[in-house]
Parts: C-alpha cells; structure tokens; sequence
C-alpha cells in the first residue's frame, strides 16, 4: 500500500492477510491461492505488509475489550491514512470484525470474504473455473460460523463449489444451523476444558460420515480444527481440508 501511496495511486482493493494468512504454514498457502486468483484476473490489489496488525478480533472475544479497541483504532489510523474504501479478506474473523465493528469506531469499509469476491468474478465473467483434478469428487462444505450464522454468507462458497463440476454433499448442520470447528471466541488460542469430546471431533466425524474426497472451508481456524480432526480418525489419505481458493487455484492449475 505504501508503493502505491508513492506512486500517488490507488488499488481496487486492500488485501487484509490476516494473523493466520502470515504467519501459519499452512494459511500461508491460502493467502498464496487467493493471490494467484487475484493475479490470473489482473486486479490492482495491494497489501499493508509490516503495517497490518491484528484486528483485535481475539482480543474482544476473549473479554478484553480495552485492548480490542486499542488494536482497532491502530488499524483504522493506518487504513483511513490511505483512504481504503474496499478490503478483501482471507479470514471470516477479519470480515466480521472490520465489517461489523470498525464502524463505530471510525472505520468503515466496503468489506467482503474471499470467496465473495471469487464468486463476483466468475460471475463478471473475468474468471472461469473447470473442474479439473475434483471434476465429479464429492465435497462437503463446512459453514465458518462468522461467516455462516454471523454475516449470513451461504451461498457464496457453495456457488464457487458447484462451478468446479463436484458432487456437493451437506452436512446434518449446515447453513443456519452449522457447528463450530471448536477455534472461535478465542478458543483457538486457549487449552480444551474438561469434557469427554473435542468440538473439532465431532464435526470432523460429521464431515467423514459423508465420505467426502474434500472437507472444503473459507477460515484458516477451520482449516486448523479440521485438519487435526481428519488426522484423528487417520483419514488423511482418503479426505483432504482444503480452502475454497485453493480449490479454485488448483482446479485452474494457477
């Protein structure tokens, strides 16, 4: 984004990488599909870099609503500093938070998730999808809860899905009525309490139930709890945890 500022220029849209998209080996590889995505279709699109800091997310669902507001208005000084007016995320956690929180404070921002964005473009017509390597396999999607049940966002995902020519299996809870993977409300960052079942588990075992090729999300949490879900039941042969960018990316060979 400082490039740009330079230049005296302005991208389409700020990518807000998020935590998890720097910094997990694994969601690094979502971040990486989402650019490839972005590049394939020529979008001007910029990132923070050293300048993006955590949203706060965390912090407000943890209870800590001092240093909540103290890391957003950090982020909004730096995002209203070059006059943002569209943000893509790779993270439901980011989407909600920026889209639903920063106003009150002072940022607001056109704000959409990932696969939001990857529909649009099939949709304008500037990005086609085959089905390629997943062509007739059978994909399951597991519903991020704030991208689910807080922000209503179904069908994206799903739309995204179905273009790449699959089977698309549902969950018993899907849609309104979907289950955590067990990481939100801070708890991705804190030791399980007692009980006689993880939350990852037992909707990993949903998922399996369906035997599905791919358990697909649009969360790097999810991606996290899901994964070492399948690696409980020893399916990781039969069933891979896969981003819905990194379908699309892969499928197009990006």
């Amino acid at each position: 984004m400082a490039d740009y500022a330079a230049r005296g220029e302005s991208p389409e849209i700020l990518f807000w990488v998020g935590c998890a998209g720097s910094f997990d080996d694994r969601a690094k590889k979502i971040t990486k599909a989402i650019v490839r995505i972005l590049n394939h279709v020529g979008m001007k699109f910029a990132v923070l870099g050293t300048e993006e800091t955590c949203n706060g997310d965390p912090a407000k669902r943890a209870g800590n609503e001092f240093l909540f507001q103290m890391q957003a208005m950090n982020a909004i000084t730096v995002l209203n500093g070059y006059a943002v007016k569209k943000i893509v995320t790779g993270c439901p956690h980011c989407f909600n938070t920026i889209k639903n929180e920063y106003p009150a404070l002072g940022g607001t921002y056109e704000v959409i998730h990932h696969t939001q964005l990857i529909q649009q473009l099939i949709d304008a017509g500037k990005l086609s999808v085959k089905g390629g390597a997943f062509q007739g396999k059978k994909i399951t999607f597991h519903d991020p809860c704030y991208l689910g049940r807080a922000n209503g966002v179904y069908e994206a995902p799903r739309e995204v899905i179905e273009k790449l020519d699959v089977e698309l299996a549902e969950m018993k809870r899907s849609k309104a009525k979907g289950f955590c993977c067990g990481a939100g409300g801070a708890q991705m960052f804190k030791d399980a309490e007692k009980g006689n079942k993880e939350v990852n588990v037992e909707r990993t075992e949903e998922a399996l139930a369906l035997e599905p090729a791919v358990i697909a999300t649009g969360c790097p949490f999810c991606m996290t709890m899901m994964t070492d879900g399948v690696k409980h039941f020893n399916k990781e042969q039969q069933t891979r945890v896969m981003d819905v960018a990194e379908l699309i990316a892969q499928a197009n060979e990006l």
